[in-house]
């Protein structure tokens, strides 16, 4: 007797693949929104044209018809513009041009003056000096002076940003390793009370008025700035000024400014250094006055005015 085959029961059909990622399958199943596709059906529905009204077609015709104007606008005032600001351009630089050239005129006619001035000034030096004119002449710095002495040659420290302790007190200077105006003063000071006659730094030649100032990062003298190395040449007895010198207070500052910030320095004695004279002068002299009839004291008064300078 035969046997039917045992009948397989099919169940539930097993679960697919991608079952666990529903969210991915909706995205890719609606890559397009509802709303966007609706939209789209219908542009397709309108062969995709632009609206075919009257009111549509003179509202682009009057679109376009705008922008045209102002870029035809904007095109033709540049290029009318353009001309006006060359001319302008052209009289500005012709401008500049001619100040300039008014302002080198101005310095070479101060030049010619002072020139003139201190010329004059030598001249009555030599008239008025009497016996001591010479002598005058030397002190005020009217003349050239040739003769033995001393160089002198102080540089900034390589890098000049060195700091520390030192023998600058001032906190008003930062101790860098820059050769600073107090420092120059020092040095002439120190030259003068060891005996030198005349005093130059970088070729400006010192007078009992000349002034050592500062000006940012550069030293001034007598407003003139001075470039680093600083040479200082100085009239004297050479061998007995050096000497004289380094032994000295303001030798000793200087050797500690070579120790503490790496400032250069070096002297040496000279058979000849020539010293030009000053740029300038100033000429002053000191008159006897009496006190006036009426005071009865006797006694006279005399102005304190300084002397020849």
């Amino acid at each position: 007797m035969s046997q039917q085959p045992p009948v397989r029961s099919t169940g539930s059909p097993p679960p697919r693949p991608d079952a666990s990622m529903s969210l991915l399958t909706n995205v890719i199943d609606h890559a397009l929104d509802d709303g966007y596709a609706e939209a789209s059906a219908r542009r397709d529905a309108g062969g995709g044209r632009p609206p075919n009204t009257l009111r549509a077609r003179l509202g682009l015709a009057a679109g376009l018809a705008l922008a045209a104007v102002v870029v035809t606008l904007g095109a033709a005032q540049t290029w009318t513009s353009k001309p006006e600001v060359a001319k302008e351009r052209d009289e500005l630089i012709d401008r500049i041009q001619a100040e300039t050239s008014a302002v080198e005129g101005l310095e070479k006619d101060i030049e010619k003056l002072r020139d003139e001035v201190g010329t004059r000034q030598r001249e009555a030096l030599r008239e008025h000096g009497g016996d001591q004119s010479g002598l005058v002449s030397l002190l005020s710095g009217a003349t050239e002076v040739e003769g033995p002495g001393v160089k002198l040659v102080v540089d900034d420290a390589r890098g000049a940003d060195q700091g520390g302790d030192g023998p600058r007190e001032s906190s008003g200077f930062t101790d860098t390793g820059r050769v600073q105006d107090r420092d120059m003063q020092r040095i002439v000071n120190g030259l003068w009370q060891s005996g030198a006659e005349a005093v130059a730094i970088n070729g400006q030649r010192l007078t009992s008025l000349s002034a050592i100032r500062a000006a940012g990062d550069a030293i001034l003298v007598d407003n003139k700035p001075l470039v680093p190395p600083y040479t200082v040449l100085a009239v004297g007895d050479g061998k007995r000024l050096s000497t004289r010198f380094q032994d000295s207070a303001d030798g000793r500052y200087l050797h500690a400014l070579a120790e503490n910030f790496g400032i250069s320095s070096s002297i040496s004695a000279q058979e000849r250094v020539t010293l030009p004279a000053a740029a300038s002068l100033i000429v002053r002299t000191a008159e006897p006055r009496t006190t006036g009839a009426g005071s009865g004291d006797g006694q006279g008064t005399a102005d304190t005015g300084k002397g020849t300078s």
